[in-house]
């Protein structure tokens, strides 16, 4: 019994040391293949994140008052028209670049979504001042005053958390 005991004790040990090793080195070589699998995508989704930030921030550029209504006012355009336009432009441009969401942060989204709502508020606003046959001249100037006269748009705000954001991946 005793020699029994004498061959089995120590062969235990060995097995439970070589089962002890194995396993930290199976993690190890695991936890080392999840960090190359990591790496690759993130080497492969930082190039679209940046197309994303970039095309973010062309919309918020893109639809600033000032830019949009010079943009979208043609000679001979009643308010109206002018309303229509830009209420179907700012839509369409930020329609355009929905798919962008999936590589920011819920907050940059909702930020842009909110500038989104502001300026078709700002158009609405103004349009309501302007009577409908007059000339989109009119709806211009009110939009682009009431735009100058606000201290930090949603579309500033927005851009501000957009680069904020970029920098961070850095």
């Amino acid at each position: 019994m005793i020699e029994i005991l004498q061959l089995t004790i120590p062969a235990l040990l060995v097995l439970a040391t070589a089962y002890i090793l194995l396993d930290k080195m199976l993690k190890n070589d695991d936890k080392r293949r999840n960090f190359e699998i990591q790496k690759k995508n993130i080497s492969a989704t930082t190039p679209l994140r940046l197309r994303a930030y970039e095309r973010l921030i062309l919309v918020i550029e893109r639809t600033k008052p000032t830019n949009i209504v010079l943009e979208t006012l043609k000679p001979a355009m009643t308010c109206f028209e002018l309303h229509t336009q830009l209420v179907a432009s700012i839509r369409h441009e930020f329609g355009h670049n929905a798919s962008q969401q999936i590589y920011v942060s819920n907050e940059l989204w909702s930020a842009v979504r909110a500038t989104q709502e502001s300026l078709i508020q700002l158009v609405n606003l103004c349009a309501t001042q302007c009577a409908a046959n007059a000339f989109g001249t009119e709806l211009a100037e009110k939009i682009i005053q009431l735009y100058a006269q606000s201290d930090n748009s949603p579309g500033e705000v927005a851009a501000d958390m957009l680069k904020k954001e970029v920098r961070g991946l850095y």
